[in-house]
């Protein structure tokens, strides 16, 4: 379903907020998951980069640790990286990271797309989808339906029950909202003490509804050095962004 230029001209201000201020712990000493290369670029400006072929993306506001400020800025810098409006120092969790990216903003900003850095492999056309959605319902997210059968169990590790799969979906990112609507969740975050690790959350807590788009099982976050050799298949195999 592809988004047309005219209809791009004609939608309201999107901000992309890109959090990539991550420690990456997992990766292993001394590495940023993030200025990781792979196949020629680092991670975060391949994300970058899918940013700026997004149709309805007008800005990018690119949220890293006090250490990737410099970095981040020489990347942008050297793909010439134009929508990039503001790098950004992050908070101690994911959500106040997010909270920094979207502050900075554009005051007249009127939806925003929460991306993990880590997602190098977003497809532009998946950026669009998931922005159009919540154009039309006010929230909406990446997701895959879950292949495997799920299990829930107690803290002894015996099964208490197993959910209809058909109903499971796992959960990505981008993850776009109105402004208001996530300016008011965040706000209510902060007045309960809660810290999510998932935008969607914010808006679920906040007693709002958020539309699922189904996207790519390649939509895969870099979290240990296998991940880096798994997506550098994906892109040799050209298969970045397939609905699979």
């Amino acid at each position: 379903m592809g988004i047309s230029k005219r209809r791009a001209a004609a939608k309201p201000l999107v901000t992309a907020v890109i959090v990539a201020a991550g420690k990456g712990e997992r990766m292993g000493a001394g590495i940023d998951k993030q200025l990781a290369p792979l196949c020629g670029m680092p991670v975060v400006a391949r994300t970058i980069a899918a940013f700026e072929e997004s149709l309805l993306t007008d800005e990018i506001v690119v949220v890293v640790s006090s250490a990737g400020m410099v970095p981040v800025a020489a990347i942008v810098k050297e793909f010439g990286f134009e929508k990039v409006v503001r790098i950004v120092a992050g908070g101690q969790t994911r959500q106040q990271s997010a909270a920094a990216g979207f502050a900075a903003a554009n005051p007249a900003t009127l939806f925003v797309a929460v991306h993990d850095g880590a997602r190098p492999l977003i497809a532009p056309q998946a950026i669009d989808d998931v922005v159009a959605a919540a154009i039309e319902s006010g929230a909406a997210a990446a997701a895959v339906r879950v292949k495997d059968t799920i299990k829930v169990a107690d803290a002894q590790g015996f099964v208490v029950s197993t959910p209809e799969r058909a109903a499971l979906w796992a959960v990505q990112t981008p993850q776009a909202f109105g402004a208001e609507l996530y300016r008011a969740a965040l706000a209510a975050a902060e007045r309960s003490g809660a810290d999510y690790t998932d935008d969607c959350q914010l808006a679920e807590a906040a007693g709002h509804r958020v539309k699922l788009v189904e996207c790519a099982y390649t939509n895969i976050k870099i979290t240990t050095r296998e991940d880096i050799c798994y997506a550098q298949a994906i892109l040799e195999e050209g298969a970045q962004g397939d609905y699979l």
